[in-house]
């Protein structure tokens, strides 16, 4: 995958889960703050140069040669890419090398097939033949998170329903997460992602403007930073503005999660397009209320009327509506609350996800030659 902490915070656990389930882990990706992390936890541990908003062809060409000196290297019997750009990469190689099972996995389609932008548009025209390629072959499973996505790109062509499994999320550890028990008479309403246009960024600074000058009594953060590799991505000064405005706090990145989960009573991720949202999981197994887009991968966690609120994408408005019924009403959310905990226990539990994962190795590993 492309960056050391996406690895730490969204597969750790499923690759000491293999581990302990038989299988010798290695893992490749950039590796910024998080290597020692990964090597602690008994996995090889191979840096790659990928550079996700990246299109230099030597450049592009290095990590290509870089993937297939690994691949030469550990002879795996299966490998799992995760991300768009890992999953073409690591999965060209690995067909030019004969490699035994492909495991692939999108978390979301992203940029590249939800944006409109002309370079998306262009993208997408590269894309499709390439993804339609990899994900091919009898050796070849591709993970989706939801079944909005696995319809599109079924429907795209770039996939057959057999070759597809649904995997819901990363999954989480519920024993991790402390439920929240501080109450406010000005309660906390956090939005945590990168801080990327496409995360819904602008209408919840806008909601959280219309909301204050309604009078509404609430804290609006946002808990996350921006991400230059991404096209979407917002600019800090623009982050800075707000938050010399007063209209949120600004808490950057944040590496204790549980901690910031406990101390909200309201988590909001108006996004635009999602695979499965670790935050949401992290938000239900914490006890808190949620709002966020009506959008597949949110639907999967937020259920009208029982665990949340669900809201148009992109409409400012509706979700101010919606955070203020979670804002005014301590009861509601605090019910939601307790039944998207209950949720995640039932579903979403790392151990689940892992279990599912490894029977997918295991399947691969039964029809190796």
């Amino acid at each position: 995958m492309t960056e050391d902490w996406y690895f730490v915070s969204h597969r750790l656990e499923l690759a000491i889960a293999a581990r302990e389930a038989g299988y010798d882990v290695a893992v490749a990706t950039r590796v910024d703050q998080h290597g020692e992390r990964i090597t602690a936890a008994g996995m090889k541990l191979y840096p790659v140069t990928f550079n996700r908003g990246g299109l230099n062809p030597l450049e592009e060409m290095r990590t290509l040669a870089q993937i297939a000196r690994i691949y030469r290297r550990e002879k795996p019997d299966i490998v799992h890419h995760v991300a768009l750009k890992p999953v073409i990469y690591g999965s060209l190689v690995a067909k030019w090398l004969d490699v035994g099972g492909i495991v692939n996995a999108l978390g979301g389609l992203g940029f590249v097939f939800s944006s409109t932008a002309a370079r998306a548009r262009l993208l997408r025209a590269l894309v499709r033949p390439i993804l339609k390629f990899v994900l091919g072959g009898k050796r070849s499973l591709l993970i989706v998170q939801n079944r909005g996505n696995r319809d599109q790109l079924i429907s795209g062509g770039m996939v057959e329903l057999g070759a597809t499994r649904l995997i819901r999320g990363a999954g989480v550890d519920p024993d991790a997460y402390r439920q929240v028990t501080v109450e406010s008479d000005k309660p906390l309403v956090i939005l945590p992602a990168r801080l990327l246009r496409e995360k819904g960024v602008c209408e919840f600074v806008e909601a959280a403007r219309l909301l204050r000058g309604k009078g509404v009594n609430a804290r609006f953060a946002l808990v996350g930073k921006p991400d230059p590799a991404n096209p979407a991505s917002l600019n800090q000064a623009e982050v800075d503005q707000w938050a010399t405005e007063g209209v949120v706090e600004y808490w950057g990145w944040q590496d204790d999660m549980p901690k910031v989960f406990a101390s909200a009573q309201i988590v909001c991720l108006p996004s635009y397009h999602e695979g499965f949202p670790k935050s949401l999981l992290e938000a239900a197994a914490s006890g808190c209320a949620i709002v966020a887009s009506d959008i597949p991968g949110c639907r999967e966690i937020v259920v009208p009327k029982e665990t949340g609120w669900l809201v148009p994408v992109q409409d400012a408005r509706g979700l101010a509506a919606a955070l203020e019924q979670a804002i005014t009403q301590p009861e509601l959310r605090a019910q939601y609350g307790l039944k998207a905990r209950a949720l995640v226990i039932s579903d979403f539990s790392m151990r689940r996800i892992a279990e599912e994962t490894i029977a997918l190795y295991d399947e691969l590993s039964r029809d190796l030659p």
